[in-house]
């Protein structure tokens, strides 16, 4: 028997273990284990490649180059968190439609998909690139960090539109119950954006020495080569889905049905983006050292949330093909299903991070240590809520339902994240508001803080769970239209 035999053997022992001990159904977290293990594997590739830019830079340029990394990459994640959104809307539509039986409809969503995405894309694109100095300047008066951070910024959103582009096609994939074909494409072209990005900032062999610049550089040229492997894939007909060059281009109501998935979740990433520009504000205010340690801690934990990602696209699949096929009932199953293994998974990852915080912070050769254990630590304790966040939300995206996670977001980020943070700052200092100024601190510091990371994450996930529970997903799934298949009993 070959290594890849046994370690497919393994993996598929994990659900069985666990139905026979009363934790999971094993049919169900079978399917949703194998939809979400490809996906994991890809989401980790990514973290680790975000991971490695921040050791590398780290290393090179210390911990200014560190803060302005995290700065420049908050602008990115605006046009990353738009994709996610219209993405969304893709797995929703496609596995609606697979799971209804109407392919060559689900074929025409991925060119509605693409030429929304060309819309968003190009113009965040062109905003960035002219006015790169002043959006990381609203962050941070510190003039190393601004300076380093629009060099990054203006250059790797000129990858924006190259990665809507992949996103839409894995998503696509994915609907169609295919997560193993883009975990393929992503296996060349990750460690291909590794291998660029140490080059170019340490200028090995015959590349120049180019610092972030060379960051940035490694992931804008990584994005275009994963494009066109994309680009490829789905052109060619081979696969599960299709991208047709040729014939119909537009579908007005496949596009709105698109459009009215993704819109709440625009806003929800949106509001989730510009919720995090004051909360690295009061961050920045706590000083250079803590917005860097801040930036380690969050990097290095996205590898314990890599299961909940896995998972809620694997829910999204299930729930979705469910309901196009008019099982409600399968698709409750599918869901709550899904959420128990995310859960068993993720928690184990999670105190394997919490335990190794130390040495993990060390490498990445910071100053300030402690400070970085302290958030990779406080990152650990909402890995749950996370999950049940992140899981409940794909279940909701496959039945088109997307308006309570972004009514989640409004409780989380505003309501309790930055009124919570804004207490950390010192007593007295000022914050102008338009035409006011206010002082909202009460020097209360880093537990304020850390109060405000953990609240935020478990309110999310109640609101969603809540959602879930009552059935009412059903209901937006049905008058959506996509699919025409007669319902199961809720």
């Amino acid at each position: 028997m070959g290594t890849r035999e046994r370690v497919r053997r393994a993996l598929s022992a994990y659900p069985a273990v666990l139905a026979r001990v009363g934790l999971v159904e094993r049919e169900t977290a079978e399917e949703a284990f194998d939809l979400a293990v490809p996906v994991m594997v890809t989401a980790g590739l990514r973290v680790l490649i975000r991971l490695a830019d921040f050791l590398m830079v780290g290393i090179a340029l210390g911990d200014a180059a560190l803060a302005a990394l995290e700065l420049g990459f908050q602008y990115y994640f605006v046009g990353f968190g738009l994709a996610l959104a219209l993405t969304s809307g893709t797995i929703s539509v496609v596995s609606r439609l697979k799971g209804a039986g109407e392919h060559d409809r689900a074929d025409l969503a991925v060119k509605q998909s693409l030429w929304l995405a060309l819309a968003l894309a190009l113009p965040l694109t062109a905003v960035a690139w002219r006015y790169a100095g002043p959006l990381v300047g609203l962050l941070t008066d510190d003039a190393r960090t601004v300076a380093l951070g629009s060099v990054y910024l203006r250059i790797v959103m000129l990858a924006l539109a190259f990665r809507f582009w992949s996103m839409i096609a894995a998503r696509a994939l994915a609907g169609s119950g295919d997560t193993r074909t883009p975990m393929y494409v992503r296996l060349v072209t990750l460690p291909t954006n590794v291998a660029l990005n140490a080059a170019l900032i340490f200028g090995v062999g015959p590349f120049p020495r180019l610092g972030i610049a060379g960051a940035a550089w490694g992931t804008a040229i990584a994005n275009a080569v994963a494009a066109l492997a994309f680009l490829w894939v789905l052109g060619s007909g081979r696969f599960s889905v299709r991208l047709p060059l040729s014939g119909r281009q537009v579908d007005v109501p496949l596009a709105a049905e698109i459009a009215r998935v993704a819109l709440p979740l625009w806003g929800m990433r949106l509001l989730q983006t510009f919720g995090r520009f004051p909360f690295l504000f009061v961050l920045g205010v706590l000083g250079t050292p803590t917005l860097a340690a801040y930036a380690i801690g969050r990097r290095v934990v996205f590898l314990a949330l890599m299961p909940a990602w896995g998972y809620a696209t694997a829910a999204s699949t299930l729930v979705g093909q469910h309901v196009g096929a008019g099982r409600d009932d399968r698709a409750r199953v599918a869901g709550w299903q899904t959420l128990r293994i995310a859960l068993v998974t993720q928690l184990l990852v999670a105190a394997v991070l919490v335990v190794a915080a130390r040495p993990i912070a060390l490498a990445f050769g910071t100053g300030h240590p402690d400070l970085a254990v302290a958030f990779l630590r406080v990152f650990g304790l909402v890995v749950a809520g996370f999950s049940v966040a992140r899981v409940m939300r794909g279940s909701l995206r496959g039945a088109g339902d997307t308006r309570w996670p972004l009514y989640g977001t409004v409780i989380g980020t505003y309501l309790y994240r930055l009124p919570v943070a804004a207490l950390a700052l010192p007593a007295g200092f000022a914050v102008a508001v338009g035409p006011l100024s206010v002082a909202p601190g009460f020097g209360l510091g880093l537990p304020a803080v850390f109060a405000a990371i953990v609240g935020d994450f478990y309110l999310k996930g109640a609101v969603n769970a809540a959602r879930f529970h009552s059935g009412r997903w059903a209901r937006v799934a049905r008058e959506s239209g996509i699919d025409a298949a007669p319902r199961g009993e809720d």
